[in-house]
Order: C-alpha cells, then structure tokens, then sequence
C-alpha cells in the first residue's frame, strides 16, 4: 500500500482505562472517589498520534497487535481523523492490550501485565517493513519491541528519514542513529544511578549527531549535540490536572519539529508548550493540544533559555 501520510509511529497502541481521582491520591484502607473515568487510546505511539493528529499531521500507526476491545475503541475514535490504522494487525478472541492508570494531579500510578508480556517470549507485535514506511517524512520509534524496534531505525536510516526515539541508552544503536532522543528523568535515574542529568548528558551527545534531550517533569531541560555546550530550558508553567501522557506528547512535539525544520532551541520549546498544554487538561485524548494553542502559549508565555 502506497503511504501518504506524513510520519510514521512504531511501538505501543493500547487502550487506556484512565481514573482521575477526587481529594487527592489513593492511601492504603481508605475510600477513594472517582471523579472522571475513560477507556481511550493510550500507549507511547497511541498518544503521540493523537496529538500529532490534531496539530493537523497525518500519521501511520504500526505496532502492538489489536484485540477485540482495543480494536472497538480505536476505530470509534479514529474515524474521521488522519491516522492510518491499515497497518495494525487485530486478533480474535482477545481483549488486547489494556493498562490502568490512577491519576491525581502530579502523581499518578499506572498498572497492566507488560512484565508477563515481555516474559513470555511471544510476539504481540508487528515486524516493521520498509513498503509501509517509505514515503513518510519523518519517523517516531518506541525502542521496546528489541529487534524490530532496530529494524525499523535501519530502514529509516537507509531512507534517510529522520526519527526520534525516547528513554534509549546512549550506547544504544537506536540512539545512535536518531535524530532526537528524549530521555525521562525517571530513565535517567533508574539507568544511570548516582551520575548528575549532565553528566547522562555529556554521554549521550558524544554517541550520535542528533540532538540529546534530558527532561525532568517541571525542573529545566537539558539538550545539547555532539561538541556542543550543554543548554538547558525551563518547563512552561501550568496548573496540573494530569500528568498523563506528558511524555508522549513531548515525543510528539519534537516530531512535529522535525518535520517542520525547527532548529535545536525552537524544537525544545515547541516540545515543551506541547507537553505543557497537554498536563493542563483531562483526559489527554479528548483534549489534544491544538497548534494554536501552542504557539499561543509561546508567544504569550516564553520560556527560558539558559
């Protein structure tokens, strides 16, 4: 099938049963109230196409394999929308992927069975090929499928299509080869115990000529290329309503930088505005960051630059 969509998003696709809670996070034997409750697309790729939707980019989705629910809810919320689903290969006799994910405000906790998934030595993802990426512009590569999450960063880089990537170690060949890798504090720090975010930092731009991102929720980001001196960036500051799906947004963001030629500091802010648009509301996916949105809040709101 030709492709004509602009970007191309391979890693996780799920449904997401979202639970924002009222007076505050759960605690061990008491009550808990839910004030709102979803069952929406969610997963780094789910996200990330929702929000590059609706900064007006067409998207092809590819990865995890779609059961019987998660199908049901990602045709009803795609109809309409530019995001191609003619990729995704949906099984019988299976609910699909699902996570859980309990919000309340700046904390939140998610829940699901991706442990015994990985553990159980089966595929429940598709093999990327290189007739559904070619022709895309640019491309967003989840790095947890192993392999074929490498498989499709090869093929880019034969096609010389750029793509970014999130959480990948810096001697990683998926960090090699991209052209941004944004890396979580939570990575970070569970991958690099007791090293400073520049010294994680000083690693990761030495190992590839894309551009190296550390964020750190709603303390200053760091980015710098090989060579370069390290800058840093403080978050836009909203009211949080939930944190969920911040990161995926990011990822988003800097795909839609990428594809509209941003430079190293354009493309962080624009990140970052995105990011922060999407934790002032709830739920995510029915309240994407709009691109006038975005750029309303940068003109209005300027970030600092260090």
């Amino acid at each position: 099938m030709e492709n004509y969509s602009e970007v191309y998003l391979f890693g996780q696709i799920l449904a997401t049963h979202s639970f924002l809670l009222k007076g505050g996070f759960l605690k061990p034997d008491e009550y808990s109230e839910i004030q709102e409750q979803y069952l929406l697309p969610g997963g780094e790729t789910g996200t990330a196409a929702t929000v590059l939707d609706s900064l007006g980019v067409s998207v092809r989705m590819d990865g995890t394999w779609i059961g019987t629910e998660v199908a049901r809810v990602l045709k009803e919320f795609y109809a309409g929308k530019k995001v191609d689903l003619s990729l995704l290969h949906y099984m019988e006799n299976d609910p699909g992927v699902m996570d859980y994910v309990v919000i309340a405000g700046l904390v939140r906790s998610p829940m699901g069975r991706f442990q015994t998934l990985f553990a159980s030595g089966e595929r429940w993802w598709n093999t990327p090929e290189e007739k559904d990426i070619v022709g895309c512009k640019v491309a967003a590569i989840d790095p947890y499928f192993g392999e074929d999450s490498i498989k499709a960063a090869k093929i880019c880089r034969e096609n010389h299509i750029p793509y970014v990537t999130i959480d990948c170690p810096y001697d990683s060949e998926l960090h090699r080869y991209a052209a941004v890798n944004a890396v979580s504090r939570e990575f970070a720090s569970e991958h690099y115990a007791g090293m400073t975010s520049e010294e994680i930092l000083k690693l990761m731009q030495e190992e590839t000529d894309g551009l190296s991102i550390i964020t750190q929720g709603g303390e200053e980001m760091l980015y710098a290329r090989k060579g370069e001196a390290i800058r840093r960036m403080k978050p836009f500051a909203v009211e949080v309503k939930s944190t969920l799906g911040a990161g995926d947004t990011y990822k988003a963001g800097c795909v839609y930088g990428l594809l509209n030629g941003m430079k190293d500091d354009e493309l962080v802010r624009f990140a970052s505005a995105c990011s922060a648009v999407a934790i002032s509301r709830f739920p995510l996916p029915l309240n994407p960051p709009k691109l006038q949105e975005v750029t309303e809040l940068i003109r209005t709101r300027r970030a600092h630059f260090a």
